[in-house]
């Protein structure tokens, strides 16, 4: 599939998702949730160190996007560090999606603007496709750990891989082996590449699924995939078969106890690099296949595969912690890192945040951030595992925002790769 350009684009559902939250457990007129952003757009905000060295990464192969440079590239080159960014063109998009409530997006101006702009670039997007979109509330998948419960979106999203590994690794002492050591974290490494071996065979558009869901949380399913992992020897696992029967995150707690577990995203930074009238298009159909026989093969009406999955915990029933880790296939990776030390380890949400992390790439090859200690790299590299050191605190291993309900308040945590705070007012 296509990384950029209109072939790259799905129908986006981001606008939907903002109205449908409105009226299901909004507090404010809808138009007034707008008003900050119409603000920051049109008066301009001061890009920070780390946007604006992402930012300028993104410009080679975006900037002769149709839309691009015209909207992220205001003096040719992407803003440095401290520059002014204003978003004139956002603004007034922003303002007409608040005063229709979002019909002006996929029924009004915009969204016949988008579908011409599609149109007279190759694109397949058109006005009825935009109009036929709807958003869907869907029950949360439910997996238990060790006395907590993780809650991730259902497929198409990539959330059930941290349940997956969760599930494989159930069946070890995790707390008994000491944290970031060797054999910790080749339990993990291994459980998680199970996982997205089944989930990149399987997950697509709910219903295309050709397993289902409870089937590859099944638990006796999920300890025969345990029994695979050799604790001396790394592995690169293929898929099972179980029995038949650019992102950005943030969570927000209030004083009557409502938590919100929320992310959306454009997929690689930019997305498609296509921008209409303000409109920053997402490339989420990156994320489907080319194989024909594939469950998620692209085609028509269909979700892609999807890699943004916001977490919640609970225990007994009752709210803990909810959180998320953007940073595309890393999410469900930093998912269960952050489950694992939470649960086993008894970490407090920022320590679980700031220790370093891993993140599988192909096959035998795992990055991991400095941190770890040369004799258990030494350990997993006898193990065959191949292991590529990267700076510590790197935006490539996530980026997670975190808030634990207390017995009398909340404790807010907030990833140090990233920009990004915790705030309680």
């Amino acid at each position: 599939m296509p990384d950029t350009g209109w072939n790259s684009v799905t129908v986006p559902g981001a606008v939907s998702a903002w109205v449908a939250l409105s009226e299901r457990f909004g507090k404010l007129p809808f138009a007034d949730l707008f008003e900050p952003a119409i603000r920051y757009a049109s008066d301009g905000y001061m890009v920070s160190p780390v946007i604006a060295r992402l930012w300028a990464k993104q410009v080679p192969g975006l900037k002769e996007v149709p839309g691009f440079a015209e909207h992220f590239m205001p003096r040719g080159r992407a803003p440095e560090a401290g520059e002014r960014f204003t978003a004139p063109a956002h603004a007034r998009t922003l303002k007409r999606i608040a005063e229709t409530r979002g019909e002006a997006f996929y029924r009004g101006e915009l969204a016949e603007r988008m579908a011409a702009h599609a149109r007279t670039h190759g694109g397949a997007m058109t006005v009825a496709d935009l109009a036929a979109h709807a958003a869907d509330w869907v029950e949360p998948l439910a997996q238990d750990y060790r006395g907590y419960t993780l809650h991730e979106i259902p497929p198409n999203g990539q959330g059930i891989a941290a349940q997956i590994a969760l599930g494989i690794l159930e069946g070890f002492d995790m707390s008994a082996l000491p944290v970031d050591s060797a054999d910790s974290l080749h339990l993990q490494i291994e459980a998680m590449k199970l996982a997205l071996a089944d989930v990149y065979e399987y997950v697509s558009d709910a219903d295309t699924m050709r397993v289902k869901n409870a089937e590859l949380l099944d638990r006796e399913y999920l300890r025969s995939r345990a029994r695979l992992i050799d604790m001396r020897k790394a592995k690169t696992p293929l898929h099972g078969v179980p029995g038949r029967g650019g992102t950005v995150y943030l969570t927000a707690a209030d004083a009557s106890g409502m938590m919100v577990s929320y992310i959306q995203s454009n997929y690689a930074g930019f997305g498609s690099g296509i921008v209409v009238d303000g409109i920053s298009m997402q490339n989420r159909g990156y994320g489907f296949v080319l194989r024909p026989d594939h469950a998620n093969a692209v085609a028509p009406r269909k979700r892609p595969f999807h890699t943004i999955i916001p977490a919640f915990v609970t225990q007994s029933g009752q709210p803990v912690m909810s959180f998320g880790v953007m940073g595309g296939s890393m999410q469900a990776q930093g998912h269960s890192q952050v489950m694992i030390r939470f649960a086993d380890y008894r970490q407090n949400p920022q320590a679980a945040s700031d220790a370093p992390r891993w993140r599988i790439e192909q096959g035998l090859t795992v990055n991991v951030e400095q941190g770890i200690s040369a004799g258990v790299l030494d350990e997993l590299r006898r193990r065959g595992h191949n292991l590529v050191q990267a700076e510590r605190m790197s935006t490539d291993f996530g980026r997670a925002q975190l808030i634990c309900r207390m017995a009398d308040g909340y404790l807010g945590a907030s990833e140090r790769r990233t920009d990004g705070q915790a705030v309680g007012f």
